[in-house]
């Protein structure tokens, strides 16, 4: 899985367009990085950056925008509405997938380091990268904002985790908060009433924080206090999760406003079924969700299988159908449309040109494909055509699967059905890469082939670059075998339990996967016999002999059960 971090800064400069592009460039000067939104603010002269990447170039970039706002930015002369310590106030990095917030943490501790050493400015550390417990709530770094730092740093228990005496760079650049946290999911439910005082309740019925405690339980008596004469809370029912009514008048409706803070402990799928309880519960209903800026596609993934399981239907479908599935089940287009290309970090990452280039086979028409593959020039050939088959012979295979999961009277076995169609679409998604992978592989070796041979270092390098072209060429059709072969035993245990009336279709399944074998063993042994090094060539040529070996006999067992 791709390592994908994002990252949300907020700078003290929200009107001078000059030092917000100037700070926006140099975050977009790292390669790797992909600014998605920029938001500045009048009113509170400040701009929120958001941008993604792999987890190296994210810190780099992070690292730039912060040395650019240090430029660029005096905090002796700012002033705004929002609360503020530094010229790049925070500093989150935030786990999109791929890796832990565990390891955001050391990467967000060892950036704050780096500031200050390199660059002079004092941080703090905060949320999960904390070295001080209470440091973990944000207020308490800033407390007393930019004005309270001379008195701060120079206090050994409230000076900065990194930084020591509050010198000119501190005066002019003031303290960073640099953090590590989840992604934080902002959502508000729409509700099909315009008070804000019943939103309010609902809102109150579900925060974490939950809600003043009182007299009888209701909510005009009097408030209750503890023997300290501290205010009694009775809590929510979602863990972090934030939450207020309000009325919007563009909508002319009520909404309880909810910020997940914690998308593990509470998932976006568990808030909305717990809002709609909750707003029943008080005469309400809630008629659909609005997302406010970007989500993970986890979550909206978590929330289709989630509402899938609820159907008792078959998981094994593509991703877009899943998250479609999410999308109407909360309604996230009760307001306007919702168009996940738009809404989801990882599409939004994605370089569209890059992508087709990369994908260029499978995504053409069967026909295209088929003409490209009888033209003249040699690629695609046999090994593409071979994930082909073994793509095609996994998604029989899952068809199967999901036909049955659906068939009358088959009700209460829909979990095992589902589970075999998961895992083909698992072989599918790695068989439609490798569809193309085969081709860039052989595309490698005439590189290779191209590449300089006059001098004799130039001989060696041309030599070790068509050995190693050579080995990846053998490799990737090994891999086609590998997947392909996968699909035999879903196939075979789709022939001996599926839906009867498609036991063709799991036999046409075998039939594919084992020729998709046969056909990626032919391009192993062509490329391995190539090989200078027969003893890097010898394990691949045993373990496609194995391969193929193995698939024979699983298609004859499916063959067997043909009617």
């Amino acid at each position: 899985m791709e390592r994908i971090i994002e990252c949300v800064p907020n700078f003290s400069e929200g009107r001078n367009q000059a030092v917000i592009d100037g700070i926006v460039a140099a975050i977009a000067s790292v390669e790797g990085v992909k600014v998605l939104n920029v938001d500045p603010g009048e009113a509170t002269n400040r701009t929120v950056v958001t941008f993604v990447g792999e987890p190296e170039p994210v810190v780099e970039a992070a690292f730039k925008g912060a040395a650019a706002a240090k430029d660029l930015i005096d905090m002796r002369k700012h002033h705004g509405a929002h609360p503020r310590s530094g010229a790049t106030d925070v500093l989150p990095l935030i786990p999109v997938s791929g890796i832990t917030l565990e390891e955001c943490a050391v990467l967000a501790r060892a950036l704050a380091e780096r500031l200050y050493k390199e660059l002079g400015i004092p941080c703090y550390c905060y949320e999960a990268a904390a070295f001080k417990p209470e440091r973990r709530n944000l207020a308490v770094c800033r407390a007393g904002e930019y004005e309270a730092l001379p008195e701060k740093m120079a206090d050994p228990e409230r000076k900065p985790d990194f930084g020591g005496a509050f010198d000119d760079t501190a005066a002019r650049t003031g303290a960073t908060n640099v953090g590590a946290r989840g992604f934080l999911v902002a959502v508000n439910f729409n509700l099909n009433t315009t008070s804000t005082r019943r939103a309010m309740a609902v809102a109150f019925d579900v925060r974490e924080k939950g809600r003043k405690a009182r007299e009888g339980g209701s909510l005009t008596g009097k408030l209750l206090k503890d023997a300290d004469g501290n205010q009694i809370w009775i809590p929510g029912t979602l863990k972090g999760c934030k939450a207020i009514g309000w009325y919007i008048d563009e909508y002319g409706i009520a909404q309880v406003s909810m910020n997940i803070t914690d998308i593990d402990a509470t998932p976006l799928h568990v808030a909305f079924e717990e809002v709609s309880r909750a707003a029943a519960a008080r005469g309400l209903r809630v008629t659909g969700a609005e997302i406010v800026g970007l989500v993970p596609k986890r979550v909206l993934l978590e929330a289709g299988r989630f509402y899938l399981e609820k159907q008792q239907r078959s998981l094994g479908i593509p991703e877009e159908e899943i998250i479609k599935i999410a999308v109407k089940s909360m309604s996230l287009d009760d307001l306007k449309p919702f168009n996940p290309r738009e809404k989801v970090i990882e599409y939004l990452m994605e370089d569209e040109a890059e992508k087709a280039a990369k994908e260029r086979l499978v995504r053409m028409s069967i026909k295209d494909f088929t003409l490209e593959t009888a033209s003249e020039s040699a690629a695609p050939g046999g090994g593409s055509v071979s994930a082909v088959m073994g793509c095609l012979g996994a998604a029989l295979a899952t068809m199967v699967a999901n036909l049955s999961a659906h068939k009358r009277g088959w009700d209460e076995r829909w979990k095992e059905f589902s589970d075999v169609a998961e895992k083909g679409q698992a072989l599918i998604n790695e068989l439609l890469a490798l569809v193309d992978e085969d081709t860039a592989a052989f595309n490698r070796i005439m590189d290779a082939f191209s590449l300089p041979k006059g001098t004799e270092e130039e001989k060696a390098a041309r030599a070790a670059a068509i050995e190693q072209a050579t080995l990846y060429a053998a490799s990737v059709p090994l891999r086609t075998m590998e997947a392909s072969l996968k699909a035999l035993p879903l196939a075979l245990e789709m022939a001996r339990k599926g839906n009867p009336a498609s036991a063709s279709d799991a036999g046409v399944a075998a039939l594919a996967a084992h020729a998709a074998v046969r056909g990626a063993h032919l391009n192993v042994r062509i490329n391995a016999a190539s090989l200078s090094d027969k003893s890097a060539a010898a394990p691949l040529l045993q373990r496609a002999a194995e391969a193929e070996s193995e698939a024979a006999a699983l298609c004859d067992q499916v063959l067997a059960l043909m009617p």
